[in-house]
């Protein structure tokens, strides 16, 4: 009894830490790219979100799906996620999820109200901390390459959201801190997965195939158009840098 209350409050942990880890650690990162100044962020963005790509499809194809699959018959396990790329794309639209690596980028947020910068993170970093729960109940080794596959995409998404905040009129200090609060919503989403685990257990694996469709979609819609736009390095570069995040994730 007591060896499983003990298991259950580390796996707990390992939730929630690593949630404030794929959440949180990609605004402090981008905070830090930031301050670097505008010449060398822009030199090393393109870089990392090549980079996400990598990690994104590699935890996608390689990590959650065949965990799902593992449960779930092949037809449930590819319609959820199916499921998942048509829900991203539908909140796309509704401009609640929407990636930003560039203030230039995102005009609608400026233009509409840069709180909307907030809204959409706070649902983002939920639906992030769900999936990383969902992850580490499976499996913390799972856990662990689903979060980092997050911090990595988030790294340049927060770098364009301040970008859009400071654009806007916020003070450096207001705008990592509005940021910094909406972040708080991954820990809300990994809590409310680990207490769905406990009531409904059947629905882990569905939720990974949807986590799988999130972020396929993110890559394939939202960053891989990205390195056709000019985005320096070369072919080559880009290439070795999407087989580098894909070998992180196989690697760990």
């Amino acid at each position: 009894m007591v060896c499983d209350i003990i298991a259950a409050v580390q796996t707990y942990a390992a939730a929630v830490g690593l949630s404030v880890l794929g959440s949180l650690g990609g605004l402090l990162t981008a905070s830090i790219f930031l301050l670097l100044g505008d010449a060398l962020r822009v030199r090393l963005v393109p870089w990392l979100i090549t980079y996400a790509v990598g990690t994104l499809l590699g935890a996608a194809l390689l990590a959650l799906l065949p965990e799902a699959l593992e449960t779930l018959r092949p037809t449930a396990a590819l319609g959820t996620l199916l499921a998942g790329v048509m829900t991203f794309f539908l909140l796309e639209k509704l401009v609640i999820w929407r990636h930003c690596h560039d203030a230039h980028e995102c005009e609608v947020h400026t233009n509409s109200a840069a709180s909307l910068v907030i809204v959409g993170d706070a649902f983002h970093t939920f639906v992030d901390g769900a999936v990383i729960a969902a992850a580490v109940v499976t499996s913390v080794p799972l856990g662990i390459t689903t979060a980092l596959a997050v911090a990595a995409h988030e790294i340049p998404q927060e770098v364009g959201d301040v970008a859009v905040l400071l654009r806007a009129g916020y003070s450096r200090a207001r705008a990592f801190i509005l940021n910094l609060v909406s972040g708080a919503g991954g820990v809300v989403g990994a809590v409310g997965m680990l207490i769905a685990s406990r009531t409904m257990p059947d629905i882990l694996p569905y939720v990974l195939s949807f986590a799988a469709g999130s972020f396929l979609y993110v890559a394939m819609a939202d960053l891989i158009p990205d390195l056709h736009r000019g985005i320096e390095g070369g072919p080559l570069r880009q290439l070795l840098l999407i087989s580098a995040g894909i070998a992180t994730i196989t690697l760990l």
